[in-house]
Parts: structure tokens; C-alpha cells; sequence
């Protein structure tokens, strides 16, 4: 028989034993009640200088994170679905991960990036599917825009997210459908009040200043997410540097003559051997885009993420991580990318097989690291000029939001060498 201070010891040893040290936040399809406010709760961990990791390609890629009342209260707070792990159980689930038989990895996550996004001040008439997430996600961002960049305070963060933008100067080729409208004409009227004061004497010139500085930051070490418009016309502006592209309407002048036989694909970041669109009322830039090449039903519309070696491809199995790897597809002014035209050295990690178009690359530069996302609202299947934006509430488990996401935290992972 126990005395009775044995018997206390006894139960404070058992205690101790099945004592949670850890909260998994499961990204899986089922357990999880909102995907993207989990990346928030991460995120605020990593702001709180708490120690976290991310589990690739285990249970969707989840977030391991340690038990402490204040994280249980967040998650509680925010709506996240949380399990509470002991030691053993978290020994047993890395060590599985371990394993070279599984496609599965850990990631510690050290850090949490600072984030800019550049947009104009201002409302727009289109939203912006990334602010709108990291807002969603409680995650915080900064807004900058041209003077921020040409004044070189993008040393100041670690991750940058290019807003719907033309860095071409062409004000979005919007002149066919809009050139009419208030909003087009206050828009351009600013965008040449801002290049002036600036010091340029024309918005092309501004735009592929700072276009440059952005190359200048992914080559230093920064993390560039582009979405939409924001993809092409960024590569394209870097190759078309010291010949004129835009028509009367736009600058005042005519283009260089024959311009095409002038374009530097060396220049760009992702895409080669484009050719781009002349007409100035065409709301397109070139034949990068897929959208009016691509003859797919809304109902048919999806794109699959790539399998990656989690162990061995670290980086596109981060960017990858998803609860289902079947992505419904999106418009945008850019909606996905034509295969025949990007660089070798660019990895595809999202695809429509059937129509030959990718939808969600990335690339190296320098010491930094780009992502190209087609489309611009992954909730909204074709987003119009004006339309209300996206109520997040009512997606809280999206795919396509997901990705974003997986963005943001990509800087905060510890830094390895790459296995080859």
C-alpha cells in the first residue's frame, strides 16, 4: 500500500508524464476550421518570439507550436482548431517525419518576416486579394509605394507584394474600356503628378525606376510575391529599359519604331521570347498571358500543385503546402502564364496539364527569391473592375488563399543549404 505522500508523488509524476508541451495546429481538409487564420496564429507566435515549425506534407502542412495558455487563447479567439500533444506524441510525430521512407519534413521557422506591400494610397477600383488576406490573417503589413522604393526603404523588410500594377506605363491598358471613366482619369493624372515630382518626365520612366529597385531587392536577399498584372508587366518593363513601348495616349509621344526587335529578355526575371502587344486599346501586354488563348469552362477550370521531395526540394514543397493539391482556377488581367515562354531555370509549381499554362511559379535571383501567381482573386472567379471584394469569412479554407500564405512565411524559415 501507497502511503499517503507516495500517493502524492505518484500522481504528480503522472501529471508530469502526460503534461502538453506542444499545440499542432492540423491543416488538413477536415480538422481544420480556418486554414488561413492558422498562418496568422503562426505568424503571431513568431512575433512573440515563440519557437515554431512547420511539418511539410504532414496533415496538409501543419504548425507544430509550444503549449502555452496565451497561444491556446489566440487560437480560441480567432476560431483556429488546435490538438494539444505531449512529449511523447510530438517525439513520435517528428520522428516519423524523419523517416526516408516519408515525403515529409520539419521547417523551424525563426522569425517573423516584416512585410510591405506595394499599393497605391488611395481607393482603387479593384481590390487585392493579398491585402485582403493578410488582413483576414491578422498578419501586418506595411503599405509603400513608388517614393518608399525610390527611396530605398525596402531595405527595411524582408517580403515585398506587388499590388495589381503596370510598371509599363500603359495605366493597365484599361484605355479601351475606361479611358472615359473618373477613375482612369484621376488615376493617370496622379500617376504623372507623382512621376513629375519625382523627377521623371514620364510615368514609364518612374515605373522602370522602380521596377529596378525591385530587382535590386530580390537580388540583395528579398522575398517578391507578384500577383495578376503585376507579374508580366514587371518583366517587361525591365526588358523594354531604354526604348519607349507606350503610344500617344499614354506618354505624349509616339513608341520607338519597331520596338519588339529591341526587347532585352536577358533582363527579365521569369519569362523570354514574348512578344508584346501593340494595340493600345487591347487590354493586354503580350502573349505571356493565357487569357484569351485558353478555351476552359468555369466548371473545368482547376490547376494541380507539383509533388515535390519535401527532404530534397524544400522551398516548392513549402510554397506547395495545401490541404488538396487541385487548385479552382481564376481570371485576372494576367491569369496564368504560357509554358513555351518562361526561363528554364523557373520552377512551375502549379499547372493546367490540358491547356499548357502555369499558374503559380517561382524563381532565384541573386540571393533573393521571386513568386509569380496568375490571377487575381482566388475566390472570384472573374473579378471585374468595381466588384465588391471577397468576403473571406465565407472562405476560410481556400486553396488558392492558402498559397499566398505559404508566401509569407517562406522568409521565415531557418536558412539550410539546399541537398543536391
Amino acid at each position: 500500500m501507497l502511503s499517503k505522500n507516495h500517493y502524492i508523488i505518484f500522481l504528480l509524476l503522472v501529471s508530469f508524464s502526460i503534461k502538453a508541451n506542444f499545440i499542432l495546429l492540423p491543416m488538413d481538409e477536415t480538422s481544420q476550421k480556418n486554414h488561413l487564420k492558422a498562418y496568422g496564429i503562426t505568424y503571431w507566435c513568431l512575433d512573440k518570439k515563440y519557437k515554431a515549425s512547420w511539418l511539410l506534407n504532414y496533415r496538409g502542412g501543419s504548425f507544430l507550436l509550444p503549449d502555452v495558455p496565451e497561444i491556446r487563447k489566440e487560437c480560441q479567439i480567432r476560431g483556429v482548431s488546435f490538438e494539444i500533444l505531449s512529449d511523447a506524441e510530438e517525439a513520435s510525430i517528428l520522428a516519423d517525419i524523419s523517416s526516408p521512407s516519408q515525403n515529409m519534413e520539419t521547417v523551424i521557422l525563426e522569425k517573423a518576416p516584416k512585410i510591405a506591400v506595394y499599393t497605391p494610397k488611395g481607393k482603387q477600383p479593384w481590390d487585392d486579394a493579398v491585402t485582403m488576406v493578410l488582413t483576414y490573417a491578422e498578419i501586418p503589413f506595411t503599405p509603400i509605394y513608388d517614393e518608399e522604393v525610390l527611396s530605398d526603404q525596402l531595405i527595411l523588410y524582408d517580403w515585398l507584394h506587388l499590388h495589381h500594377e503596370d510598371f509599363t506605363g500603359q495605366y493597365g491598358k484599361f484605355y479601351g474600356a475606361y479611358r472615359t471613366a473618373p477613375w482612369y482619369i484621376d488615376q493617370k493624372k496622379d500617376a504623372e503628378a507623382l512621376a513629375a515630382k519625382l523627377g521623371y518626365a514620364k510615368v514609364s520612366e518612374e515605373k522602370l525606376a522602380v521596377a529596378k529597385k525591385i530587382r535590386d531587392f530580390v537580388i540583395g536577399g528579398g522575398f517578391m510575391f507578384a500577383m495578376c498584372s503585376a507579374t508580366d508587366s514587371f518583366d517587361i518593363a525591365l526588358s523594354a529599359e531604354g526604348v519607349d513601348i507606350c503610344e500617344p495616349m499614354f506618354d505624349g509621344d509616339g513608341s520607338t519604331p519597331n520596338y519588339q526587335t529591341l526587347i532585352d529578355y536577358s533582363r527579365t526575371f521569369a519569362f523570354k521570347n514574348f512578344i508584346l502587344d501593340r494595340k493600345p486599346d487591347h487590354y493586354e501586354f503580350s502573349d505571356i498571358d493565357m487569357t484569351e488563348k485558353r478555351k476552359i469552362p468555369m466548371e473545368k477550370d482547376y490547376f494541380t500543385l507539383m509533388d515535390f521531395s519535401a527532404k530534397w526540394d524544400v522551398i516548392p514543397s513549402m510554397l506547395c503546402q495545401n490541404h488538396t493539391s487541385l487548385v479552382k482556377g481564376f481570371m485576372g488581367q494576367s491569369t496564368a502564364f504560357d509554358i513555351e515562354l518562361i526561363k528554364s531555370n523557373i520552377l512551375i509549381l502549379g499547372q493546367n496539364e490540358l491547356n499548357s499554362e502555369a499558374r503559380y511559379i517561382h524563381g532565384q535571383k541573386g540571393k533573393g527569391f521571386f513568386t509569380f501567381y496568375g490571377g487575381h482573386d482566388p475566390e472570384d472567379y472573374q473579378h471585374h473592375v468595381g466588384d465588391a471584394p471577397t468576403v473571406l469569412d465565407l472562405h476560410p479554407n481556400s486553396p488558392g488563399f492558402r498559397l499566398i500564405l505559404n508566401n509569407i512565411l517562406f522568409p521565415a524559415a531557418k536558412k539550410k543549404k539546399q541537398k543536391t
